[in-house]
């Protein structure tokens, strides 16, 4: 399938065009910003396109302000009801607000209370929040009940031609940006990808307007839904979900989007959510930026070297090796909960192999924890949780000891001191379900 054989594509670029300019008195046009740290860890110009900055934090503002403002007054009239993971809720309600619409959202109950309260704050009077289940997919189910039987309108997150044509201006912006404000060309485009609306609308203009550029969508990889979609030809349900990027960890993405992806043929890539977090501090410590895990997606992608050929024409190219132009990074959203940064640091520093946890047995006896100290660690190993379980015999008593080693290379001669202490000393394999009550 290609968009110029396709006519009945959900999104064509004169959507996109068009729903830029019925946005353009109302939306924030969000910075490009050239990142330094990116462009030398990949030898190309890499600028990040700012949607943290847009007015509710995050890009889907776009979406659900053309979606309500397309209302009839009947409809209008209705209400309105969406489920949101947080970001496309605060959306809806600012939008609810601007136009003077009654609206109900629905969100999962592990929504960070940062995202909960925003919404409350943006909507006012005109919104209600309702908590229900454990993930999106919950929250949607809810908010389709709920339309059925009210009669209110439902805003779609991601699986409507309005919705993605309004997401699309991103790309749409970034482009002009680039080529007006720093005489650039636009080689390549990293987009999250959660349900697809973002990816799909991108991609439609970018792929009519921008044919040579690449286009990279990336997902979380315990929360590939897109690439699995692509595999099957159909949306598929993910049964195993890891909801750390909430954001993006979506179960099945839209009809709709798969179709625009399905024509527009992008890479598709996954990372670890363990190097999200390494790349959301990053992105803080050195750009300043504070990016939910959902919007430190793509630049994980291009700080890892997840995308081959970078700065290249890629795969599908007569020349994969040929250069390009330069590389835009969606940063998406920037709706964070700082009293997750405990876990962001904790999943970073496992990821990054600096952080180890290891079942020590210590004999019952004066002087046993300075043979360890004294024997095992190492001048750059510095413990940092040490749990006495119980003692389980007069003899001996097991431990949970957490290390902190100074490089990951470190950690093949401190298993050679545990090996060589005579001391029974077993290491907690990251993979082992009694992992997830650590980190």
């Amino acid at each position: 399938m290609s968009m110029t054989e396709t006519t009945s594509l959900p999104v064509r670029a004169p959507e996109v065009e068009a729903a830029a300019e019925r946005l353009a008195p109302v939306l924030r046009r969000t910075p490009l910003e050239h990142s330094e740290r990116l462009s030398e860890l990949t030898g190309v110009p890499v600028w990040l396109k700012r949607e943290d900055l847009q007015s509710v934090r995050s890009y889907k503002l776009r979406g659900a302000y053309l979606f309500l403002d397309s209302l009839d007054a009947k409809a209008r009239a209705a209400g309105v009801v969406a489920a949101s993971a947080g970001n496309h809720a605060q959306g809806v309600a600012q939008a609810c607000r601007a136009l003077g619409i009654q609206g109900r959202i629905y969100v999962p109950g592990t929504t960070p209370r940062q995202k909960r309260e925003r919404i409350t704050a943006i909507g006012g009077d005109l919104v209600e929040l309702v908590l229900i289940g454990d993930t999106f997919d919950d929250a949607a189910e809810a908010a389709a009940d709920d339309a059925e039987r009210t009669g209110a309108t439902q805003v779609p997150p991601f699986d409507h031609p309005v919705i993605m044509a309004a997401q699309g201006t991103v790309a749409l912006e970034a482009a002009d940006q680039l080529r007006t404000e720093h005489g650039r060309e636009l080689g390549t485009m990293v987009l999250p990808v959660g349900g697809g609306g973002l990816l799909g609308g991108c991609g439609a203009w970018l792929r009519e307007r921008s044919p040579a550029t690449r286009i990279i969508g990336v997902e979380p990889a315990g929360a590939v839904s897109m690439a699995a979609a692509v595999r099957a030809g159909r949306p598929v349900t993910l049964h195993d979900l890891d909801r750390f990027v909430d954001g993006a960890a979506v179960r099945r993405v839209g009809a709709g989007p798969l179709r625009m992806v399905q024509a527009i043929t992008p890479e598709l890539v996954a990372v670890d959510e363990g190097a999200v977090c390494t790349q959301m501090l990053a992105l803080y410590q050195v750009e300043g930026i504070i990016a939910e895990p959902a919007g430190a997606l793509a630049a994980t992608a291009v700080a890892t070297g997840a995308i081959e050929h970078l700065g290249r024409a890629g795969h599908g190219a007569a020349d994969p090796e040929e250069e390009t132009g330069d590389i835009v990074v969606v940063v998406s959203g920037g709706n964070n909960d700082v009293s997750r940064y405990n876990e962001v640091v904790e999943r970073s520093l496992v990821h990054e192999g600096l952080k180890h946890y290891f079942l020590v047995t210590f004999p019952q006896e004066p002087g046993a924890l300075r043979r360890f100290l004294d024997r095992v660690l190492g001048p750059h190993d510095d413990i940092v949780l040490f749990d006495y379980i119980k003692r389980n015999n007069r003899e001996e008593g097991p431990a949970l000891v957490g290390l902190e080693i100074g490089d990951r290379e470190d950690l093949e001669p401190l298993m050679a001191r545990m090996a060589a202490s005579n001391m029974e000393i077993e290491r907690v394999d990251p993979e082992d379900p009694i992992y997830r009550y650590l980190t």
